[in-house]
């Protein structure tokens, strides 16, 4: 199947869901900063009164390592968000980048920032799997 470009009204449509979910992970990361900007420290800023027990000070650091580990998720996802969008200005979105056909609309509804048809995606994540 060889590739067809998309409409410039279904690029448009699909720019509008890539910025709105670029403002939702933009949500997503401004909260995650904030929760970690106050650490362990209450409203007021002020350290807690109560000295704090080792079970829970492993608590907040596994609380914290998630944060850091979900910040890094959204800001990967930014990244993927923002090379969709060049992709729709270039008006290449929708061609897979590795053979050059189409992606199935069904695709491009799940995963609106994909750059890979599903059978190129899956011969790149066993290339992946193979370098581990």
């Amino acid at each position: 199947m060889a590739a067809k470009q998309l409409t410039t009204t279904r690029l448009e449509k699909y720019k509008n869901v890539l910025l709105k979910e670029k403002e939702e992970t933009q949500g997503i990361i401004n909260a995650i900063n904030e929760i970690q900007k106050r650490g362990s420290k209450d409203g007021n800023g002020d350290l807690s009164a109560y000295s704090q027990h080792q079970a829970d000070q492993g608590s907040d650091t596994d609380e914290s390592e998630r944060r850091v580990y979900l910040l890094e998720q959204e800001l990967e996802n930014i990244k993927k968000i923002n090379s969709a969008l060049k992709r729709i200005y270039d008006k290449t979105y929708g061609i897979c980048e590795i053979c050059g056909n189409t992606i199935p609309a069904n695709r491009l509804k799940i995963i609106p920032y994909a750059k890979y048809c599903i059978k190129c995606k899956e011969v790149d994540d066993q290339r992946k799997r193979r370098k581990k």
